[in-house]
């Protein structure tokens, strides 16, 4: 009875993500060629990726587990512990770096009360560097959910963090 009690506690893809996945799948030659598109998907439907919901992606796309791991980790914008509601990802580029990245990090620290890689107790914002966002010519830059904010300064972050995120 416990078998079968850990096979039901398994996630597995809902009817849409499935539906998602495989509409993808229906455009390239190959199952695992969609493997970002159904990590996005899943995580779209979910706001993260287990380990669980991996393998069960891996399954479907008839790839191992730890492939997809390795695609999983290198795009950095899937997400494979929880995060807040808004995901701030704080750009540390060389740019950014030189237009004082690191004041900025030392002020959402004391605004939010959270570090590089922490959540607020509330579950609104999680802190993520990121290497690059794009907008060197605009640093120091930041993201907030899918907003790009460029020129960023203290009073830019107060004003995002009072409005409760993008």
């Amino acid at each position: 009875m416990s078998g079968q009690m850990e096979t039901t506690l398994i996630p597995v893809l809902s009817p849409e993500e499935i539906a998602e996945i495989d509409a993808e799948i229906s455009h390239v030659p190959y199952r695992s060629a969609v493997a970002i598109d159904a990590l996005k998907i899943v995580q779209a439907h979910r706001g993260w990726v287990s380990d669980e919901s991996l393998r069960a992606i891996a399954r479907h796309l008839e790839m191992s587990a730890e492939e997809l791991e390795g695609v999983a980790t290198f795009y950095n914008l899937i997400f494979r512990r929880p995060v807040g509601d808004n995901v701030i990802l704080l750009c540390n580029s060389i740019s950014c770096w030189i237009k004082g990245c690191e004041n900025l990090q030392a002020k959402i620290t004391e605004q939010l009360g959270i570090n590089l890689g922490e959540t607020t107790p509330d579950n609104q914002f999680t802190l993520l560097p990121v290497t690059c966002l794009g907008a060197c010519d605009k640093a120091p830059v930041m993201m907030v959910g899918d907003a790009l904010h460029e020129n960023v300064d203290a009073e830019t972050l107060t004003k995002l963090f009072r409005e409760g995120g993008e």
